[in-house]
């Protein structure tokens, strides 16, 4: 499976670009692009083929592949992201 993370401080986002791109391919009109899965085959596409141009303000996306029998969930710090697999946690 792949997905897409930012990879600095700043936080995940597209270009204006990226997500003109994206809602034409999807057919939708999404404004935020906090709205896209970010496992979403057509970003994953989009990413692959504008490469930096698909980054945002403060964003340096990278698409990262894991097993797909994986749960999985985005972790950060200050916007700087990975992907871990889910697990139980109590307090």
């Amino acid at each position: 499976m792949k997905i897409v993370i930012n990879t600095c401080h700043g936080g995940f986002g597209l270009s204006k670009e990226a997500l003109a791109f994206y809602n034409k391919r999807a057919g939708t009109a999404i404004k935020y692009d906090d709205d896209i899965k970010r496992n979403d085959p057509i970003l994953i596409e989009i990413v692959g083929q504008l490469g930096e141009a698909a980054n945002g303000t403060f964003a340096e996306l990278k698409v990262v592949e894991i097993p797909d029998d994986i749960q999985w969930q985005i972790a950060e710090y200050d916007g700087d992201e990975w992907v871990a697999e889910k697990h139980r946690t109590w307090n």
